[in-house]
């Protein structure tokens, strides 16, 4: 199959870069166009065409698209801190909804014909049923969710209405980094729970919150879907490959293992990896935070040939601190790790 150019937005941050180093190993010529405000310019390897810019700039899309010859968009650029988006829902709208469309608007001007978007489980809200399917009802319960709603709904209006196919992936919890260590999660001040927890464990912070403890799951915490980010970008080629092959059909999908563990599953698992006590801080409930929200991954196990190969929580939390560690090396920060 012909690898067409491909255009990665927001291919500095986490997820992004990840999928970057995914479609360069398998051998698909890659660009890259990332602002940098939440990015990092030395996640993006070597041979890799960059553009520092932003995707409401209908002209720096429309020379990047001609110059790179691109036939394919990963969109990945966006606003997805979910606490944020209930107390600044303009920058939501505007990062994630509005950009979108003028991101889709210069793909339909530049004839691109593929188009691959980074959605997420937000969109179900609080599910009345786990594990969640494709087809539960998107009932979002915070600007995130929502800006990331509207943005499928535009790319399925648009791809009814121009030669243009697409895939929606909805990631549940992303976790972990590159096997290789040559990129992971790099935010300063990240909420992910792994994340957070293997800062605490190499001595970045003082202690982990658990946020609620009267859920309706075996050990009180909820419970959540962890994916590791490379196997999620190893989707993202995969799906590529997909609509290539059939440009009339366009997919969504969701992207989990279709099992869960619980905030405290995964604190003594980080205790495990590390053989250190992290140190505990019970805290009520956050809002609009649900029992369980797992996947069911059984379309997008149906419809790809998508076989995981990190579905492990301890290897994920491995190659979380293997990154945590060269992050601090990179930044030169000291650390009890």
């Amino acid at each position: 199959m012909s690898k067409v150019p491909v255009l990665v937005t927001g291919g500095a941050g986490y997820i992004g870069s990840h999928a970057v180093l995914a479609l360069k190993d398998a051998g698909w010529p890659v660009t890259v166009i990332d602002n940098l405000v939440t990015g990092f310019r030395f996640a993006i390897p070597d041979g890799v065409a960059f553009y520092q810019g932003d995707i409401a700039d209908q002209d720096l899309l429309a020379r990047i698209i001609a110059e790179q010859n691109i036939g394919a968009i990963m969109h990945f650029a966006g606003s997805i801190i979910v606490p944020e988006s209930v107390s600044d829902p303009l920058k939501y709208y505007h990062n994630n909804t509005a950009k979108t469309r003028s991101l889709i608007e210069a793909a339909v001007t530049g004839g691109v014909k593929h188009f691959i978007f980074s959605s997420t489980a937000a969109t179900y809200g609080v599910p009345e049923v786990s594990p969640v399917t494709e087809d539960s009802a998107k009932q979002p319960i915070n600007p995130y969710g929502m800006s990331k709603l509207m943005s499928e709904i535009m790319l399925a209006d648009t791809a009814r209405a121009h030669p243009l196919n697409f895939c929606v992936l909805r990631y549940f919890n992303v976790a972990g980094a590159d096997p290789q260590a040559r990129t992971g999660q790099s935010t300063a001040g990240a909420t992910h729970l792994i994340k957070v927890a293997v800062e605490a464990a190499l001595g970045k912070r003082e202690s982990v919150g658990v946020f609620g403890t009267d859920f309706a799951t075996p050990d009180g915490t909820g419970v959540r879907d962890y994916i590791h980010v490379s196997d999620l970008a190893n989707a993202h080629v995969l799906a590529l490959d997909a609509l290539i092959a059939d440009p009339a059909r366009s997919l969504t999908m969701n992207c989990g293992y279709g099992r869960g563990f619980s905030v405290l599953e995964v604190l003594d698992a980080v205790d495990r990896v590390t053989n250190r006590k992290i140190n505990r801080v019970l805290q009520g409930r956050r809002a609009g935070d649900p029992d369980s929200l797992i996947s069911d991954n059984s379309r997008i196990k149906a419809t790809l040939p998508w076989v995981p190969r990190y579905a492990d929580l301890d290897t994920i939390i491995a190659h979380a601190i293997a990154w945590e560690r060269k992050l601090t090396e990179i930044r030169g920060e000291n650390s009890a790790g």
